[in-house]
């Protein structure tokens, strides 16, 4: 058998890591893969983790197993957080998961198991990962119009037009805010639209959330999300604590499902609890510890919320100085849409034979699609960068 077995496609953000790597050039700048750093190149261990994690380091007396949707406490606080009050807490079913990644492969693994005929519908474009899973489970998927190559912006009449073929029990996949790979989110009016369109068809939402926190706060990136879950009788929310918290390797996640009704929430969890067993079991604790222990301590929820708003302010911050020196040095407000996208991420708009070009040249290491990850610039490379994008890509 092993022998036969075939190279599978490479991922693409793999691939620029693994590039960047290789890279002998000591001034090469790293703007691929999707994690927060700090003006030294760190991604730092946030100081509300390191105090919960010391806590529980002295309190903790087991590493036994949780039971199989995780420890409910974790499950309660991000409810809490990620839902509000937008829905009542007795529909909410939950259970942890390997990362926001594993939530996504769950959520999708529910909906091919409770409504195989469902098609799952995802924005074009749409972090590559949803679509390689979507294929790898052998789903039916249709992609919706969402980013204008012109504009820079969401493409909310193509969305809605693409999206008026959506049929009853068929799945839209939205990103709760920061959307990736673009940074282009939509406004409050649109959210409702797209959420009362969801509603009247008979569909159901799936909302991923990785980034609550990073576009404009930890209340306001939950806006949409929380239109959509009011309006519609029933969603899946896939949340991720990798870049909020900063434990990426800690692989620390939540699916959520919200049940039309109280009395159908049984059914979901049990649902829920079965996927873990089958894919898992037990899902990881250490990283689901640390976060309840923020959220549900009010000094360090207060300390953890102030690091988060410090870097969302970093990312902001490099988002204007980026777009102000690319106006500089090219002397056009092409490029001014990154300053008004969220989150880590903006894309380019240029070609992926410029993106090598920008690689091969100077360096400059992003996705071929032109996605950059903004949080990996600092003073010292934005106008290297800005240079790189004038001479390659004007």
């Amino acid at each position: 058998m092993l022998d036969r077995i075939n190279e599978r496609p490479k991922d693409r953000i793999l691939e620029v890591m693994n590039l960047f790597r290789s890279d002998p050039r000591e001034h090469k700048i790293d703007l691929g893969v999707g994690v927060y750093r700090n003006a030294e190149g760190v991604t730092p261990v946030m100081r509300a983790v390191k105090t919960a994690e010391r806590k529980l380091w002295e309190r903790q007396e087991t590493k036994v197993y949780t039971g199989l949707a995780g420890d409910p406490a974790f499950a309660e606080a991000m409810r809490s957080l990620v839902l509000g009050d937008a829905v009542d807490p007795l529909r909410v079913a939950a259970a942890a998961t390997p990362g926001g990644t594993g939530a996504v492969r769950q959520a999708f693994e529910l909906v091919r198991v409770e409504n195989p005929g469902a098609t799952v519908w995802v924005s074009n474009p749409t972090w590559p990962n949803h679509v390689s899973i979507l294929r790898h489970l052998g789903m039916k998927m249709r992609e919706y119009r969402y980013f204008d190559g012109d504009t820079r912006s969401v493409d909310f009449p193509g969305m809605m037009e693409d999206l008026a073929a959506l049929g009853a029990g068929d799945v839209v996949l939205l990103h709760g805010c920061c959307h990736n790979p673009t940074g282009a989110d939509l406004k409050p009016a649109e959210w409702q639209a797209v959420a009362d369109h969801i509603a009247t068809i008979g569909a159901t939402p799936m909302i991923d959330i990785a980034y609550q926190g990073f576009g404009d706060g930890v209340e306001e990136d939950a806006v949409g999300l929380r239109t959509v879950v009011r309006s519609c009788s029933e969603a899946l929310v896939a949340a991720s604590c990798s870049k909020n918290f900063g434990i990426y390797r800690e692989r620390t996640g939540l699916l959520i499902g919200v049940a039309p009704r109280a009395d159908r929430r049984s059914g979901v969890q049990a649902a829920l609890n079965h996927l873990n067993r089958q894919n898992f079991s037990f899902p990881p604790d250490h990283g689901a510890r640390i976060v309840t222990e923020i959220l549900v301590d009010s000094g360090l929820r207060a300390e953890w919320m102030s690091e988060l708003e410090e870097m969302r302010l970093c990312m902001l911050g490099l988002r204007e100085r980026l777009a102000s020196e690319l106006q500089r040095v090219t002397g056009s407000n092409r490029f001014g849409f990154i300053a008004e996208h969220r989150g880590m991420f903006s894309r380019l708009g240029v070609s992926p034979e410029r993106v090598e070009r920008m690689r091969e040249r100077h360096g400059v290491y992003m996705i071929g699609d032109s996605r950059m990850n903004i949080a990996g610039l600092n003073d010292d490379t934005l106008p290297i960068v800005a240079q790189a994008i004038s001479e390659t890509c004007t």
